[in-house]
């Protein structure tokens, strides 16, 4: 990795394993979405320079001007192989090698800055366990990871400020690219003939996303949100008169006030069944059984979109003040796997602010879709050679 004939080399690996700087933001966190406590910081280049002590490391921290230095030793073969420390988001230029990637994709840290070596590390730790382990332990954890959770919401103001945790600057754009996802999934799955449309919004909150996405597109929206005020809230929003839209027939239906890892949606009522920015509350478990049990929510040719951040470079994070953990794309594909569902289509929300996790929409089905179908009309080809047929 060193190249000893130059006087400088860049190193583009995991540094960051040896040392990062944790800063504290007055901003509270991304609802279900990121560090509520901070914000991890972390080398975007590293410089190695001979001196006559030994190698000279220089960092440079974005645009703070910050500087870091360490003297090692001249033995470099001595140094440690750089593993990562834990899951930071990355910039572009700095390369991970494929050992460290899958090595992340099972590796974790906490807000708090505790690292684990694999998810199930951490949900022992966190819940007693997972999986038959879970459900032969001690509920107690389990119980106090969701009421840790509740009374974390239960705390924040009911408003879109609030629940995007002092981002409201972000719902014009989420909504934006929500839309353009969903309208072009909608013809795709129910051809172009009008029907009655029915959408589920789970993890509802305030109704932000159903007074400014689904009820433009379907006739009735069922909410489910466990925080008591924002429900309320939600009720309030999507009351008619607080809702200008071109069709008066479509309506705000029922309000569940029922965490998702207790509720069980109508069989066969929903076309859409909408989970953003609130699965990271679920443990694996959880998350699985709410998945199975809302796949008879769907009607024929239904389908999930899970809109949730994820990790860089894989592995996981865990935000200890509202319980709720952030999972890389490797890892929620194995989930969607244990849970029977395939991913039809995924697309990369843009235009955030580039100190928030990236967010990712999946659009999930039943069934599995099927390889090599091109949808794209064929281009007509003129003076093609042919046969002539006598």
């Amino acid at each position: 990795m060193y190249d000893h004939g130059d006087q400088w080399t860049e190193i583009y690996s995991s540094v960051r394993a040896y040392s990062y700087l944790r800063i504290h933001s007055s901003q509270i966190s991304f609802r279900k979405s990121f560090y509520s406590c901070g914000i991890f910081m972390y080398f975007t280049e590293v410089k190695i320079r001979k001196t006559p002590q030994g190698k000279f490391f220089q960092s440079q921290q974005g645009n703070n001007k910050t500087t870091k230095t360490l003297h090692l030793s001249m033995n470099t073969a001595a140094l440690p192989p750089p593993v990562p420390l834990c899951p930071i988001p990355q910039r572009r230029r700095l390369v991970l090698r494929s050992a460290s990637k899958r090595q992340m994709e099972v590796s974790g840290i906490d807000s708090n800055g505790r690292e684990f070596s694999s998810a199930s590390e951490m949900w022992r730790e966190e819940i007693g366990g997972t999986g038959t382990e879970a459900a032969g332990s001690d509920q107690t954890k389990l119980r106090d990871w969701y009421s840790k959770g509740i009374s974390y919401w239960q705390g924040v103001e009911a408003s879109v400020e609030g629940v995007l945790g002092g981002y409201g600057c972000v719902n014009d754009t989420d909504v934006k690219e929500s839309e353009a996802f969903l309208k072009m999934l909608l013809p795709l799955r129910f051809g172009k003939e009008k029907r009655h449309l029915v959408a589920l919004d789970c993890g509802a909150g305030i109704g932000r996303v159903s007074k400014n996405l689904l009820l433009r597109h379907f006739n009735e929206v069922d909410l489910v949100e466990p925080v008591s005020h924002f429900l309320e809230t939600a009720r309030e929003n999507l009351s008619p008169s607080n809702i200008m839209q071109e069709d008066d027939t479509n309506k705000a239906a029922n309000f569940y006030c029922v965490p998702l890892q207790d509720f069980t949606p109508e069989p066969g009522r929903y076309d859409v069944i909408w989970v953003q920015w609130c699965i990271g509350h679920l443990p694996d478990e959880d998350f699985i059984s709410f998945f199975n049990r809302a796949k008879a929510g769907l009607k024929t040719n239904g389908f999930f979109i899970l809109k949730e951040n994820t990790t860089r470079g894989g592995g996981f994070v865990l935000d200890k003040d509202d319980q709720s953990i952030t999972r890389s794309d490797t890892y929620f594909r194995e989930l969607f796997e244990r849970c029977g569902l395939y991913v039809h289509s995924a697309r990369d929300q843009k235009e955030l602010p580039k100190e928030l996790f990236p967010v990712k929409m999946y659009c999930l089905v039943t069934e599995k879709p099927r390889k090599g179908v091109n949808t794209a009309r064929k281009r007509k080809h003129g003076n093609r050679p042919a046969i002539i047929k006598s």
